[in-house]
């Protein structure tokens, strides 16, 4: 039983690595840029109301970004259907940024409520040390390291381009 909870928990490491590194990377950028739109009255009015929710509101608050996007895949996979193949995936890709925008902002508006929630409120803060822990060992690997290498090698040499020109 040991050895098959050990490789179960490897298995779901390794598909959940990209997602986390995706998470990690747009969370909290995409989280500011959606808001900034509480300068604007009635979007300010939400997020309050968002604030307000109880925390099974709060809870059920996450399925309003799911359900928003069910159309937007469904366009997708019409686009696949027809042979329109970098439309669909376009589409998918900008669909996984708006999600992970709104349910970032989401998530910062309503995490004091959810922390109401004795199952959340206990199983969050293991979640987040187990996502800190993977992260810290991809960061750590030699490809992450080679990347962020190439990363820094790239933009240093982009700069001094549009310096240049």
């Amino acid at each position: 039983m040991f050895a098959l909870r050990k490789l179960l928990r490897a298995v779901a490491t390794a598909v959940l690595i990209p997602v986390l590194l995706f998470e990690e990377w747009g969370w909290e950028p995409l989280a500011r840029m959606v808001g900034r739109l509480s300068r604007l009255p009635l979007w300010a009015r939400l997020e309050d109301w968002l604030r307000s929710l109880p925390p099974w509101g709060a809870l059920l608050s996450f399925a309003l970004p799911v359900i928003a996007l069910v159309p937007v895949k469904l366009l997708a996979l019409f686009l696949f259907g027809t042979g329109h193949y970098a439309s669909g995936v376009v589409l998918i890709a900008g669909a996984k940024l708006a999600g992970t925008a709104i349910v970032a902002r989401l998530f910062q508006l309503v995490q004091p409520t959810l922390m109401r929630i004795g199952w959340f409120a206990h199983w969050y803060p293991r979640w987040t040390g187990w996502k800190d822990q993977v992260l810290d060992i991809v960061r750590q690997s030699a490809p992450w390291r080679a990347l962020r290498a190439l990363r820094a090698a790239t933009r240093r040499q982009w700069r001094a381009f549009w310096r240049a020109g």
